[in-house]
């Protein structure tokens, strides 16, 4: 499959870091909590007593594509992976966060912004990982 890159792309992707971003600095401004997804979502399903902002956090996740689409965005039709794919990368992501203390938005967004080291490695390995998944699986599967 080949992507073609519109002269707009860039925009979106710059507003869409610029959101994540700004997420989550609110949430540590306002609740003092790093914005790490997996770490919302285990706690979230642990700590039901403490929970209600993590739930309200998931709930706005999934109900981004919803507003998205209805403020006129046009989304993507199809993913070009099969379910099962799917389920396996899931399942390997949530074994390589629990394995890693973390995950993209922990590490890679919420780190890096605080310069630490740990975070570092940790989204080197796997963006590196990342990286030989999707050459191994676009060109040897």
């Amino acid at each position: 499959m080949r992507t073609v890159m519109l002269p707009s792309d860039w925009i979106q992707g710059f507003a869409g870091g610029m959101l994540i971003g700004a997420g989550a600095i609110v949430l540590m401004l306002f609740n003092g909590r790093i914005a790490g997804i997996s770490g919302i979502t285990a706690s979230a399903l642990t700590q039901l007593k403490q929970s209600s902002w993590r739930w309200a956090f998931l709930a706005g996740l999934i109900a981004a594509p919803l507003v998205t689409a209805l403020a006129g965005f046009k989304l993507p039709e199809s993913i070009p992976a099969s379910l099962p794919m799917m389920a396996v990368a899931g399942l390997l992501v949530g074994i390589g966060t629990r394995i890693g203390s973390g995950c993209t938005s922990g590490h890679g967004i919420c780190g890096l912004s605080r310069w630490s080291l740990r975070s570092l490695f940790a989204t080197l390995i796997f963006m590196g990982t990342a990286v030989l998944t999707v050459s191994v699986v676009r060109h040897l599967v």
